[in-house]
């Protein structure tokens, strides 16, 4: 069995559900002990994170990963235990294992690699992992960045091992990611019998034509490789479940997923403008769950664009589509940030799993990357 895939069995074998770790960063920091990796514990509320750097000066290359995954649902939908990893026909299953233990354990043994091979390297080779990526995102990379914005801590390079790849390793790029913006907004009306409605107010009926309004916005065009800025309203609830009372309160969630034309403030003054505009009396609770970062042509893209090539064996696909990815929080930094990893098919779902031959292959594409970008 290969260096990575026992390793990435350990990993996935310790049912470390959001925001629990169960030991893995402390079996991930002795190992890069052993190859004389400096590490740091840096715990926040129940959150585990670990920074482990080899070498000094720069340029700094972070490897940035996550040790907690999320929930396995019915065992018995699985076709065997999610926390006993199981290869079967050249495919390796268990929770975590392309999101994103499989690349968690890449990073450690291309590290292993790099300073075997490197070990008076220039600059600074680094590995930041939490266990707070999946949740809430609060005390994890966020909460890093913000003391590493404090000691002044240089970044310069970012790869995150996301599974970002579509169908074979290699064949897409993330160059950077939108940013996201949820809230909770309550709409204020008077409880009344639907006979009488003079004497009510419906929330319902006074908030539906803003909500149209921010539904059917053309907020901008899109920006470079980014999609245009969109609003979804992901839930409606109102009243008390009888069809002859009119409701007191309103109650809606929406998202934003926007690109680079926007922050945060700007959409929630502009949201807040169109609710006064139409007369509410309302309340709105924001989540801001990060900026939205790019990466522009240079050499971490360069870079990248090539050794993803040789392992594709055609130029990747360059995109800033999907989710959200804790680069979010190293990006302003002022560090420049891209996503590799292996396909994402399966993340999330029943029976997950990464390709064995795929996962043999990370820790070579990583450790290409980190000789070319430091050596």
């Amino acid at each position: 069995m290969s260096d990575v895939l026992a390793l990435a069995g350990e990993l996935i074998a310790r049912p470390s559900i959001t925001p629990n770790d169960e030991g893995c960063q402390q079996l991930i920091a002795w190992r890069l002990q052993q190859s004389g990796f400096a590490t740091e514990d840096l715990r926040f509320g129940e959150v585990d994170n670990l920074w482990a750097t080899h070498g000094q000066g720069g340029p700094v290359l972070l490897l940035l990963g996550h040790t907690d995954v999320v929930p396995p649902g019915p065992l018995d939908a699985w076709s065997s235990d999610p926390f006993q990893p199981e290869i079967r026909d050249g495919v390796l299953y268990g929770r975590g294992a392309a999101d994103m233990k499989g690349s968690v354990a890449a990073f450690v043994v291309a590290a292993e690699q790099f300073v075997a091979k490197h070990p008076g390297h220039p600059g600074t080779l680094a590995i930041l992992l939490t266990s707070d990526e999946e949740g809430d995102a609060i005390d994890g990379v966020r909460k890093v960045a913000a003391l590493f914005r404090e000691r002044g801590q240089r970044i310069d390079w970012c790869i995150t091992g996301e599974p970002s790849s579509t169908n074979t390793l290699g064949d897409l790029l993330r160059v950077g990611r939108r940013g996201t913006l949820s809230a909770t907004l309550t709409v204020k009306g008077v409880q009344g019998h639907v006979a009488y409605p003079d004497k009510a107010r419906n929330p319902i009926h006074q908030a539906l034509p803003a909500l149209d309004e921010l539904a059917q916005r053309q907020w901008d065009e899109g920006y470079e490789t980014f999609p245009p800025t969109r609003l979804q309203i992901s839930n409606i609830h109102a009243g008390t479940g009888a069809n002859n009372v009119i409701p007191g309160e309103l109650q809606v969630l929406f998202n934003l997923r926007y690109n680079p034309n926007w922050r945060a403030e700007q959409l929630e003054h502009e949201i807040e403008n169109v609710l006064q505009k139409h007369g509410l009396e309302y309340s709105v609770k924001w989540q801001r769950g990060g900026e939205p970062f790019y990466t522009p042509e240079g050499r971490l893209r360069s870079v990248a664009r090539e050794v993803l090539a040789g392992f594709a064996g055609a130029t990747p696909e360059e995109s800033t589509a999907g989710g959200t990815s804790d680069a979010r929080f190293i990006a302003p930094l002022g560090a420049q940030c891209i996503e590799v990893g292996p396909v994402n098919a399966s993340i999330h779902k029943v029976d997950e799993n990464v390709a064995v031959a795929e996962l043999e292959a990370l820790p070579a594409l990583y450790l290409q990357l980190a000789e070319r970008l430091l050596l």
